[in-house]
């Protein structure tokens, strides 16, 4: 068996950055090795659209390490598009060539993404902390961009009707809609009906730590009702 020409580095973006370009979201280096293994899994070949980059270290510490994809890094904020600007500019050369230029993208807008095709579609801790129409947006992106089969992954603290919502999830969404009323955290079933208008199946449900989930929708196929 041939080597791949990309060796998984063994560096990684979980310091406080001292460039002044770069920011650091503590919650990636707690949650980034879990993401990894479930995407490593799902995601397909081929071109990898992340909506809401945020400080870019999800893009820098994943795309490196799933081989034979091309990551296209997207956020709706300049000082977010200039952290992964900065933070790929430190990588080695091999690995910065698996990631495309970030790009400005507002899910809210999705007839005018500067994407017309992805194979996948990664969203990371973005629908809680937006108004629902950046939910509908993302929904409606993906429905538009992805081919049949593609793939949408959601990553985030979710609502379901049939399961116990944890203490700590009670407490943060209280926090969230207390900063800005338009946020918090989202019911599944609801997420499940708007991806479902635009031809997203709910396909599967990864329970991940500290009460999150990763959420995997796939465009126009079926599939038994999976278990929300």
């Amino acid at each position: 068996m041939s080597k791949s020409p990309l060796t998984p580095p063994t560096w990684s973006p979980d310091k406080a950055p001292a460039d002044g370009r770069k920011r650091h979201a503590p919650a990636t280096t707690r949650n980034r090795e879990a993401l990894l293994e479930v995407l490593s899994r799902v995601l397909p070949k081929g071109d990898i659209l992340e909506i809401a980059c945020g400080s870019g270290e999800h893009a820098v510490f994943l795309a490196p390490r799933l081989p034979g994809r091309r990551w296209r890094p997207t956020d709706t904020h300049d000082a977010a598009l200039d952290s992964v600007r900065a933070w790929i500019d430190d990588l080695p050369t091999e690995h910065a060539m698996v990631l495309a230029s970030p790009l400005a993208l507002d899910a809210t807008t999705p007839e005018r993404w500067p994407i017309a095709r992805a194979d996948a579609i990664v969203c990371v801790n973005m629908i809680h902390i937006a108004p629902w129409a950046a939910c509908e947006g993302l929904m409606a992106g993906a429905g538009r961009i992805l081919p049949q089969g593609g793939l949408l992954a959601l990553y985030g603290p979710f609502l379901r009707g049939d399961h116990p919502t944890a203490a700590s999830n009670l407490a943060f969404d209280e926090s969230l809609r207390a900063q800005n009323p338009a946020w918090g955290i989202r019911a599944l079933e609801a997420v499940a009906a708007e991806a479902t208008r635009h031809g997203l199946m709910l396909e599967d449900t990864v329970e991940m730590p500290s009460n999150n989930l990763t959420v995997i929708f796939r465009k126009g196929s079926t599939f038994p009702e999976a278990s929300i």
